[in-house]
């Protein structure tokens, strides 16, 4: 299973101070180096436009970290392809292909936050309109070097090849989905790999969805059982259940708290997040053994899952926090999970 870390690469200074601003990019460089270095799969980076990220260009950040890195995988987390240019996009990540040796991906999605429309000039009616058009565009351009397009939201091509292409024969491409069965059953007929987001409730809800998307997926025709799905989720490893709740806590409660504020959501309570982080909620918040167990257990209640993403700088965390938690996934959480599906595979096999 692949096991990796997305962040928003969140801004200490909120872009009152610039100062503060270098400082947390180049903690986000550190992250990835170490996620790299204690053998995480995949590093992810969202896309954002507000005062409390420093992501908008996800993929500056991701070409820096290609040269301090060596296996990891770089990926967006995701690209809102809604409000892009599905020709920019792909020569921006062929680019970081091409710096990485191979090494990129993008998780296509629309986006949990809508600030990207009014400012690239798009309107929310368009929401699905747009989304669809794009991703459609973006994987004729991955597939064929040259061709010919025409659509409603951007000029048409005629003949044209665009530049340049990645190293991987065919760059990777996820669909990055929340709850909306419509979504699910998009990846399923495209044949696009899963990434869910899941950032509340219990993650066995979302298994009608996912078979939504494995049963779209099979009568579209694609190979049968070649579906692929990832999970996204808060998550923090600290040496105890009670350390990680207590530290991971109070940030998170600060950044859902202005976040609720603006959505009409409840008041946050820690009582509401102990349920959350406990066995049987969304987030991925403990101790290196029961991390390791909840992962399994979630992908096992889904019907089986590649890839598991840790979101853990939102919650105000310090640097060395962060980075001692990416040390215990590495060497904790990753060897616990993998030991157990290597020995499920020898007893199934047996």
């Amino acid at each position: 299973m692949e096991i990796g870390v997305d962040s928003f690469a969140a801004s200490r200074g909120g872009q009152k101070d610039v100062s503060l601003n270098v400082q947390s990019m180049q903690e986000v460089l550190e992250r990835i180096k170490v996620a790299d270095k204690f053998g995480l799969s995949v590093y992810g980076l969202g896309e954002h436009y507000r005062e409390d990220f420093l992501d908008s260009a996800s993929y500056m950040i991701l070409a820096a970290a290609s040269q301090v890195t060596q296996n990891i995988r770089l990926t967006s987390a995701v690209t809102v392809l809604s409000t892009a240019d599905p020709v920019r996009v792909f020569q921006n990540f062929a680019t970081l292909d091409l710096l990485s040796n191979g090494r990129a991906e993008i998780v296509a999605g629309r986006g949990s936050f809508t600030e990207a429309y009014p400012l690239f000039g798009y309107s929310l009616h368009d929401y699905d309109a747009l989304f669809a058009e794009k991703l459609d565009l973006l994987l004729r351009i991955r597939d064929n070097i040259t061709i010919n397009w025409s659509g409603k939201f951007r000029a048409a091509l005629y003949n044209q090849s665009i530049y340049p292409r990645p190293v991987q024969t065919s760059l990777p491409i996820w669909l990055g989905v929340g709850g909306t069965p419509a979504s699910f059953q998009r990846a399923g007929l495209m044949g696009l790999p899963l990434m869910v987001a899941i950032i509340g409730g219990e993650s066995r809800r979302f298994r009608p969805l996912i078979d939504l998307y494995r049963k779209s997926w099979n009568e579209a025709g694609h190979n049968r059982g070649g579906y692929t799905v990832g999970i996204h989720s808060l998550g923090y490893v600290a040496e105890s259940d009670s350390i990680a709740r207590d530290e991971y806590y109070p940030g998170y409660e600060e950044m859902f708290s202005k976040i609720g504020r603006e959505r009409g959501w409840p008041p946050i309570t820690r009582d509401r997040f102990d349920f959350q982080a406990g066995p049987t909620g969304a987030y991925l918040v403990g101790s290196p053994e029961n991390v390791a167990e909840k992962i399994l257990r979630h992908s096992e209640a889904l019907g089986g899952a590649v890839r598991f993403t840790f979101q853990m700088d939102n919650a105000g965390l310090t640097q060395e926090q962060i980075l001692r938690s990416i040390k215990l996934i590495g060497e904790e959480v990753i060897p616990h999970v993998n030991d157990h599906l290597e020995q499920s595979s020898e007893n199934n096999y047996v």
